[in-house]
């Protein structure tokens, strides 16, 4: 006889396994050794050839999330513990879990399990791939909740130690019955390190940017079917707006552009970190009678941070 297992509650036991499994292969790693979604490097955090295999641990909070300029009308503070285990030859293993504080209850709200590698052609060309698996609970009201894996290939070019050109591609593969998405990403930043702050060993980086992000909007349709907006009864002019709109989501176009500032520090085993950014979304929902169908946010523009702790073995 087939029994049925209540969606909840196959979730609930998943996220519970995979718990278990971060705080396995930290406490592994740990003991072992004498580094959005881990598709982002910071300098102090690449393994270049010759050096030692390492591991870090550390905690993350984002005052609110946003995906490539898109939010949530309900602001979703994340708590993000997550680990990174690194050999020598590049290859790495990584994972998160997602925590909602502002919420009372179900605040495991996702996580994700990642395997990349890294690695450096010349000092100054550096790059990377990796396939991440994300996971989204039930309630999930992240944009990027449609989301189910994520391959990602990723370059950057250091010039003459002023500015660095970086491009990072993905391919998106979204829940059934949601378009898969192409994304790209083109950046410019340039580093200021300054050293021996407070100790001789201290280093401080701020690494200013300006980014580009553009590709297809599936991933929104996706939101929107994962929050049930698209049953909603609505008058034949608003039904015709949405359908046009929701035929436009496999285009690629230009979803936003960012402005952040970085700043890292790091003494001994301890990395702080803190990246302010600015948003500037393109190509949203644009006519009131859509967004006040669907209910959701048509923000031009959001300011958001991303402050953290690690420590890296």
């Amino acid at each position: 006889m087939l029994h049925l297992v209540n969606p909840s509650i196959m979730a609930s036991n998943f996220y519970k396994i995979l718990l278990v499994c971060l705080f396995s292969c930290c406490t592994y790693a740990a003991f072992s050794q004498t580094e959005k979604l881990d598709t982002s490097k910071t300098k102090t955090d690449t393994t270049k050839k010759g050096k030692k295999a390492s591991f870090k641990f550390g905690v993350d909070y984002i005052n609110n999330n946003v995906f490539m300029g898109r939010t949530d009308t309900t602001t979703t503070p994340i708590v993000t513990p997550n680990f990174k285990y690194a050999f020598k030859s590049g290859v790495y293993v990584s994972g998160s879990l997602d925590f909602i504080t502002n919420r009372k209850k179900n605040k495991l709200d996702g996580g994700d399990l990642g395997l990349g590698y890294d690695f450096d052609v010349t000092d100054d060309l550096s790059g990377g791939v990796s396939f991440t698996k994300l996971f989204f609970s039930a309630t999930s009201t992240q944009v990027s909740s449609a989301i189910s894996s994520t391959f990602n290939a990723n370059l950057d070019y250091d010039i003459a130690d002023i500015i660095t050109p970086s491009v990072s591609f993905d391919y998106d593969f979204n829940k059934q019955g949601v378009g898969n998405d192409v994304m790209l990403n083109l950046g410019l930043s340039h580093d200021f390190i300054a050293e021996g702050i407070f100790g001789d060993k201290d280093i401080l980086l701020i690494s200013p940017m300006a980014a580009a992000n553009m590709g297809t909007q599936n991933f929104y349709d996706g939101y929107i079917v994962r929050k049930n907006l698209k049953n909603v009864k609505r008058q034949a002019a608003e039904t015709a707006l949405l359908n046009a709109y929701y035929a436009s989501l496999s285009q690629f176009k230009t979803l936003d552009y960012e402005f952040s500032a970085p700043i890292e520090y790091k003494t001994g085993k301890v990395i702080l970190h803190f990246t302010p950014t600015y948003a500037i979304a393109e190509n949203q929902f644009t006519s009131p009678a859509v967004i006040k169908a669907l209910g959701l946010s048509n923000q031009s523009s959001v300011f958001y941070f991303e402050i953290g702790v690690a420590l890296k073995f």
